[in-house]
C-alpha cells in the first residue's frame, strides 16, 4: 500500500542576507539546499535507497525542474496534489553529491512565498521537506526502507525537517543568493 511519505531538511542562510529578504522585487533564491538523503536513516525513522532516490530525482529534474514546475508548498498538506494557492518555492536546479540530493530553490513572490521570505527576514529557521508516494517495509527496530515503487511529488518548505543536517541554518555551503548579492559578492 502506497503512504503519502514526507522527509524534512533544514535550510541555510547567512545573516549578511536577512535584509535583502526583504526586498520582493529581487528574486530570492537559496542556493545549494540539501533536499534529500539517500543511505541514512532519517528522524522519520526511513531510509531511502540510493538507486530509488537518485531515479526520482532524476525524473524530477527532467519532468518538473526543466520545466520550470517544481513547485513547493508552505507547509505540508495532506494530499499529494500540489495545491497552486499555496505555492510558496520552485526547485530551479537539481543534483546528487554524494548521497545527498541537492538544489536551488527560488522563493516566488507568492502570498506564501511572501510569509517564507518574511521568515527568513526575521531569522527563523525553515526546512525543506520532500513530499511523496510509495511503500515502506520494517527493516529493524523503528527503522523502515522506502520501497522500489516510491514517487517524488515535490519539495515544500516547513519548520521541522526530518533529514538530518536540513535546516537552512545548518546546511554546509548552502546560501540565499539575490541580484544584489550576486552583484556585490556578499
Amino acid at each position: 500500500m502506497k503512504n503519502l511519505l514526507v522527509e524534512y531538511n533544514v535550510i541555510e542562510y547567512g545573516k549578511d542576507l536577512l535584509a535583502e529578504a526583504a526586498d520582493v522585487s529581487k528574486p530570492l533564491m537559496l542556493k545549494n539546499v540539501l533536499l534529500q538523503r539517500a543511505e541514512a536513516k532519517n528522524q522519520n525513522g526511513r531510509i531511502y535507497p540510493r538507486e530509488v532516490l537518485q531515479r526520482e530525482a532524476g525524473l524530477y529534474k527532467e519532468n518538473f525542474v526543466t520545466q520550470r514546475r517544481a513547485l513547493g508548498e508552505l507547509d505540508h498538506p495532506e494530499s499529494p496534489v500540489v495545491n497552486l494557492k499555496n505555492v510558496c518555492c520552485n526547485v530551479t536546479e537539481l543534483w546528487f553529491e554524494g548521497q545527498d540530493v541537492r538544489g536551488n530553490i527560488e522563493i516566488l513572490s507568492t502570498p506564501s512565498g511572501n510569509i517564507v521570505r518574511e521568515l527568513i527576514k526575521n531569522n527563523i529557521r525553515l526546512g525543506v521537506s520532500s513530499r511523496g508516494m510509495g511503500s515502506v517495509k520494517s527493516i529493524g527496530e523503528n527503522t523502515v526502507e522506502v520501497g522500489d515503487d516510491f514517487s517524488l511529488i515535490c519539495f515544500d518548505i516547513v519548520s521541522n525537517p526530518s533529514t538530518h543536517g536540513a535546516f537552512i541554518n545548518e546546511n554546509k555551503g548552502s546560501q540565499i543568493i539575490t541580484p544584489y548579492s550576486i552583484v556585490t559578492g556578499k
